[in-house]
C-alpha cells in the first residue's frame, strides 16, 4: 500500500520532449528495411508511441524522474527535500549531496531555525524581508520556473486517449498526470498568487505564451477538478508487487487535503471567497484517509524514541505511517545530509531557535507560561525537564551526545569553540541524524515525503477552522499523536497561552497550530504555515538561542557569540544575527506574503504584471 521512489527502478530520461524509446522500438521493429524510413527514434511520436498501457506507464515514470533529476527544469533537486525553485512535489531527501535544499533550510526561512552560512542567504533573506526581485528565474531561488514540466504533463494528457486499452486503464494514468499538474499549480499559486493556467501543450507560436495571469480562484478551481479526478481514479495500490514509486489514491487524498487546507486558510485570513468550501474539502479528504486508509501512527510503545525512530533509519519498509518516500541505494544514488542538522549546524541550518524550543508543552499538557513543571532555561538541561518527549527527539540533550558523535568533546558547542561541530543557537537538531548510516559524507537514509501524521493534523485544523470540531475529532487526530509520546490529551477547552493571546484566534486553534509546529518541526512546513495564517509578523522576532550569562560563559569555554536581550525577560541569549543585516527582520504585510516575478519574465511578456509593492 505504501509507495516509494526507488531510483534504481525509474528509467533515467532527459528532457521530456526527447524521451529515448530506442530499446522498446527496436524490439518490435525487427529487420524490416522500412524501419529506416520511420519517425526519428529520439522523439516521442504519435505514430510510434501511445499504443499500450506500457507506453502510458513509461511516460508517466518520466514525469516522476523529472521531479528528481532534471536540472533543466529544477522541479526538485536530488540534493534535498526542498528546492526553492520549484517545490511542489518535494521528492528528495532529508538532505542531499550538497545539502542546500533539505527541509532544514526551508525551515531556515521561518522562526524555527537560525542559519548563517552564505549558501543559505536566500532563506535568511526570506525570513528577514531582505529578498530582492530576481533578474531571471535562475538568478535567484524564487520559484518562477519549471514550466517545461507542465508542458510535459499536458503533452501526456493530450495523447493518453490514443492508447488501445480500456478507459479504466487510461484513467489511472490520466489521474496520475492530473495530480502532478494540480500539485504544480497549487505550489505556484501559493508562491505568486495569479499565474498563467495552461492545460494543453503549447508551441513557440502559441498566443497563450503572451497571455495574462489567470486569477487565483479560477486556477484553484481547475486544480480542484484535477484533484477530484485523481482521488477518484488513482488505484488504492498499483498491484504489481514491486511499485516503482507511483502515487496511489491515498497519497492523492493527502496531497488534496494539504492543498485545500492552504487555500482555505489563505482565503479565510487574506480574503477570498469559498474559504469554508476548501476547508471542508480538506476535512473530508483526511477523514476518508483516517477511516478507510491502510495507514496508522508508528508506535512500539516507547515514547522516548518512537517519534523520530523512523526518521533516521535506512529501512522504513513496512512502517505504517510512511505513505510515500524516496529510497537511496548505495551504488545507485546517495545523499549526504543525515548529519547536517547535528554536525554542521553553523554552516548550514544553524540550530533551532529558542522560540521553537519554548513551544514544546510540559508533560502536564500545559505551555511553559502556565505549567508549574517548567524549570526554566538557566541551563540547557533544565530546558528539557518535564517536557514533551518530542523535544529531546528533535533537539540534542547534552547527555545524549555520545550516541551521535563520540569525539570526546562537550556538547552543545557554539560559535567560537575550537573543534567539533557547532550550533548557531546552541540547540543542535538531531531529529534525522543516524550515526550508523554515514560514511564519507554519504547516506542511504530515505526521504519521507508523505506521512500519515500530517493527515491527522490537517483534519483537526480544518475542523477547528470550520467551527465544527468535536472531542472525538481531537481523539482520532491530535490525541493519536500524543498517545505515541504518552502526553496528556488535548481537550476542547484548553487554557490560552499568554504568548498567543494577541493572535486573534481561539485557545483551541492555538494548540492545534502548536501541535502542527511540534510534530512537523524541521520538516519544511513552518514558513508556508505562517504565510497562510497571515502571521508573517512572527518572522520579525529575533532568532535567539541559549541563555547567555556568566555561568554559560564559564561552561562554554572559548565561545565567541553575539547576544541580545529577550524582549520579555531582558535576559541575554545567543543571537546569531546581532549586528548583521539580518538582525532586524522586517515583514511587510503588503508585500512579503507573495514572491516577486523575475524581471526577465516581465520583459518577455508585458501582460504579466509584478506582485504588489515589489
Amino acid at each position: 500500500m505504501k509507495t516509494n521512489i526507488n531510483i534504481a527502478n525509474i528509467v533515467r530520461f532527459g528532457r521530456l520532449s526527447r524521451i529515448l524509446l530506442v530499446p522498446a522500438i527496436l524490439a518490435t521493429a525487427g529487420c524490416n528495411d522500412d524501419f529506416l524510413q520511420r519517425t526519428p527514434l529520439d522523439q516521442i511520436s504519435s505514430e510510434t508511441f501511445w499504443k499500450t498501457e506500457a507506453d502510458m506507464s513509461l511516460y508517466n515514470l518520466s514525469l516522476y524522474n523529472t521531479t528528481i533529476h532534471d536540472g533543466n527544469n529544477n522541479l526538485a533537486d536530488d540534493n534535498g527535500r526542498f528546492n526553492p525553485d520549484v517545490s511542489f512535489m518535494m521528492i528528495h531527501a532529508p538532505g542531499g549531496s550538497s545539502g542546500w535544499f533539505s527541509p532544514w533550510y526551508l525551515d531556515g526561512a521561518s522562526d524555527n531555525m537560525a542559519p548563517t552560512n552564505g549558501t543559505q542567504t536566500n532563506y535568511i533573506d526570506l525570513r528577514s524581508g531582505r529578498g530582492i526581485v530576481p533578474t531571471t528565474p535562475a538568478s535567484q531561488r524564487f520559484g518562477y520556473r519549471g514550466w517545461s514540466y507542465i508542458r510535459a504533463v499536458n503533452f501526456g494528457l493530450a495523447n493518453y486517449d490514443k492508447a488501445s486499452v480500456p478507459q479504466s486503464v487510461k484513467d489511472k494514468y490520466i489521474a496520475e498526470a492530473r495530480l502532478f499538474r494540480a500539485w504544480f499549480y497549487a505550489d505556484k499559486v501559493q508562491k505568486f498568487g495569479d499565474v498563467q493556467w495552461v492545460d494543453k501543450p503549447l508551441n513557440i507560436d502559441s498566443e497563450e505564451l503572451y497571455g495574462q495571469r489567470t486569477p487565483r480562484e479560477e486556477i484553484m478551481s481547475n486544480v480542484l477538478e484535477d484533484l477530484d479526478f485523481a482521488t477518484q481514479y488513482l488505484p488504492d495500490n498499483w498491484g504489481d508487487g514491486n511499485e516503482p514509486g507511483r502515487l496511489n489514491r491515498w497519497c492523492a487524498l493527502l496531497v488534496k487535503a494539504r492543498i485545500a487546507l492552504f487555500e482555505g486558510t489563505w482565503r479565510k485570513y487574506h480574503g477570498g471567497s469559498g474559504a469554508d468550501a476548501w476547508l471542508q474539502v480538506a476535512a473530508e479528504a483526511t477523514r476518508e484517509l483516517i477511516d478507510n486508509g491502510p495507514y496508522s501512527i508508528y508506535s512500539t510503545g516507547d515514547p522516548a524514541k518512537d517519534y523520530n525512530a523512523f526518521h533516521r533509519i535506512v529501512d522504513i519498509s513496512g512502517n505504517p505511517e510512511v505513505m510515500y518516500y524516496k529510497k537511496y541505494v548505495s551504488g545507485v544514488g546517495l545523499h549526504g545530509n543525515n548529519m547536517q542538522g547535528y554536525f554542521y549546524g553553523s554552516g548550514y541550518q544553524g540550530g533551532a531557535t529558542k522560540n521553537l524550543v519554548e513551544d514544546y508543552l510540559c508533560t502536564d499538557g500545559l505551555p511553559i507560561t502556565l505549567s508549574p513543571l517548567y524549570k526554566g532555561d538557566a541551563t540547557i538541561e533544565t530546558v528539557f525537564e518535564n517536557r514533551d518527549p518530542r523535544l529531546r527527539q528533535t533537539i540534542l540533550y547534552p547527555g545524549d551526545y555520545a550516541f551521535f558523535r563520540e569525539d570526546g568533546r562537550q556538547y552543545p558547542r557554539v560559535t567560537g569553540m575550537a573543534g567539533g561541530s557547532i550550533s548557531t543557537t546552541g540547540y543542535h537538531v538531531i531529529k534525522f541524524y543516524n550515526p550508523n548510516d554515514f560514511k564519507d559524507f554519504t547516506s542511504e537514509t530515505p526521504a519521507i515525503i508523505l506521512r500519515f501524521a500530517e493527515a491527522l493534523l490537517i483534519y483537526a485544523e480544518a475542523r477547528a477552522e470550520l467551527g465544527t470540531i468535536t472531542q472525538n475529532d481531537l481523539d482520532i487526530s491530535i490525541n493519536r499523536l500524543r498517545d505515541r509520546i504518552a502526553m496528556h490529551h488535548l481537550k476542547l477547552d484548553p487554557q490560552m497561552d499568554p504568548r498567543y493571546a494577541s493572535d486573534g484566534i481561539s485557545a483551541l486553534l492555538v494548540e492545534i497550530r502548536r501541535e502542527r509546529r511540534i510534530e512537523l518541526a524541521v520538516e519544511g512546513f513552518r514558513y508556508d504555515d505562517l504565510r497562510r495564517w497571515k502571521q508573517g509578523k512572527k518572522l520579525e522576532q529575533k532568532a535567539l538561542g541559549l541563555r547567555w550569562d556568566d555561568a554559560a560563559k564559564a561552561r562554554y569555554a572559548g565561545a565567541n557569540v553575539r547576544t541580545s536581550p529577550d524582549p520579555v525577560t531582558g535576559i541575554h541569549h545567543i543571537d546569531p544575527y546581532a549586528g548583521t543585516d539580518w538582525g532586524s527582520p522586517v515583514f511587510d504585510e503588503n508585500k512579503h506574503y507573495l514572491w516577486p516575478i523575475p524581471l526577465s519574465i516581465l520583459a518577455e511578456n508585458p501582460n504579466i504584471t509584478q506582485n504588489p509593492n515589489w
